[in-house]
């Protein structure tokens, strides 16, 4: 049974479950959505990535979430926290958040509203010192609401990640401290 985290107006974000691979395979998985995530991923990529998270989760107390919509039930993005991993990044360890939203669910404020929530527990319950988020510097909307969330663009942590396209491969980084949080709310 999945554990609710947190609720906003009209998600409610929740852990993941073994079923939620093949809905996310075929909801969010589409050339759209992870275009600046190095494409579409096979269904056993998206599984292990579940598996991940649901042992991050019982082991350390937080994990990417799936967003479901209130209204209709539907799974309509994935969000969370993980640890940076990347090898190529200098700040190993750092508390990460992430997300994507399914491209009929696009402009409706739905990223942000996660976000926030997923931002509130990562400086809350988890405890999370600050966060940083990692994108392509191509993913405008994305390093967009990382402004407008109040994260401070971090160019010193900036890395070249040949494990994506050419275009993508530039990867900016911006931070928040619990501090910053609370003083953008």
């Amino acid at each position: 049974m999945a554990d609710i985290i947190a609720e906003t107006d009209r998600l409610i974000l929740r852990t993941i479950e073994e079923s939620d691979a093949a809905e996310q395979y075929r909801l969010l998985n589409t050339p759209a959505v992870m275009a600046r995530l190095g494409g579409p991923k096979e269904l056993h990529e998206i599984e292990a990535k579940h598996a991940k998270a649901m042992q991050w989760y019982a082991t350390r107390g937080f994990s990417f979430l799936m967003l479901v919509e209130k209204d209709t039930g539907e799974l309509v993005g994935h969000a969370g926290i993980k640890l940076v991993d990347n090898p190529l990044a200098k700040n190993q360890g750092d508390h990460e958040i992430g997300w994507l939203i399914r491209e009929d669910r696009w402009r409706r404020g739905y990223a942000e509203e996660a976000v926030r929530a997923i931002v509130d527990w990562a400086l809350g319950r988890v405890g999370a010192p600050h966060v940083v988020a990692l994108t392509s510097d191509l993913n405008v909307a994305s390093w967009k609401l990382m402004e407008k969330l109040g994260m401070v663009r971090r160019e010193d942590l900036d890395f070249e990640d040949p494990n994506f396209p050419p275009e993508d491969r530039k990867t900016i980084l911006y931070s928040m401290t619990r501090d910053q949080w609370e003083k953008a709310q």
